[in-house]
């Protein structure tokens, strides 16, 4: 899936950079490859996670990621607001939550929240450099970006000699998903001329939100009492980090 997802974003992003007709003029949008080594780790992870554990658990500790950026902000001499302080407290607080459910009369770790958290851990490291890419040249950043994740994820594919085919039908869900994701990545890069990396990171890292009523609403998904306060905690925090 992931590879034909990537195909199809690199197919639009160079269609798109072909029509744009300019080349970089900063090598700073080299900074895209570091970004796509972090932020393709992050989506396997991440849609490992949700195959394997509930979506409306696994995005939102995902979408934690938004403290990464607020840490780098931090060690470059940024003064977080008592909102932002906040926001990480209640965040953390709401992983935990979250990351527990009620099983044969006791409490275990959730299913998927390893790779949550590791998909967390991808996507922040992915945020700052290509903020840095995006501030160079944010087509170039984005064609670079997704030219390295392509060639990681076939070269994984290869070493596992794992067959990349899938239906015909499957193939047009898939690829619709890697061009909206090509499009994330893009307004991503295009919002570092706009905006600080602590500023436009944390915006981005409200995704879980989408993703947790989707769940809800087409597949039905529940949880737990205690693991939807976690939830609800955890989109909280995020919130007040951006808001900060």
């Amino acid at each position: 899936m992931l590879f034909t997802a990537q195909v199809a974003g690199v197919l639009a992003i160079a269609l798109a950079v072909l029509v744009h007709g300019e080349l970089p003029d900063d090598t700073a949008v080299l900074f895209a490859i570091p970004a796509a080594v972090s932020g393709t780790l992050g989506l396997w992870a991440y849609y490992r996670g949700m195959a394997v554990g509930a979506m409306s658990v696994v995005a939102p500790i995902a979408g934690i990621s938004a403290i990464v950026p607020v840490t780098v902000g931090l060690a470059t001499g940024d003064s977080p607001s008592a909102a932002q302080i906040l926001g990480i407290f209640v965040a953390l607080i709401g992983v935990g939550l979250a990351s527990r459910e009620h099983q044969s009369g006791e409490r275990r770790v959730a299913a998927g929240v390893g790779l949550a958290l590791l998909a967390a851990l991808g996507f922040g490291g992915y945020f700052v450099p290509m903020h840095a890419a995006g501030a160079a040249d944010f087509w170039w950043a984005s064609l670079i970006f997704r030219t390295t994740a392509f060639v990681l994820i076939a070269v994984a594919a290869l070493a596992a000699r794992r067959s990349v085919r899938i239906s015909r039908r499957d193939a047009l869900y898939v690829s619709a998903v890697g061009i909206g994701d090509t499009l994330g990545n893009v307004l991503y890069a295009a919002s570092a001329s706009h905006g600080l990396v602590s500023v436009t990171s944390v915006l981005a890292s409200l995704y879980p939100v989408v993703t947790v009523v989707l769940a809800r609403v087409v597949l039905g998904e529940r949880v737990d009492r205690v693991q939807d306060a976690g939830i609800v905690a955890t989109l909280a925090g995020v919130v007040l980090i951006s808001a900060g």
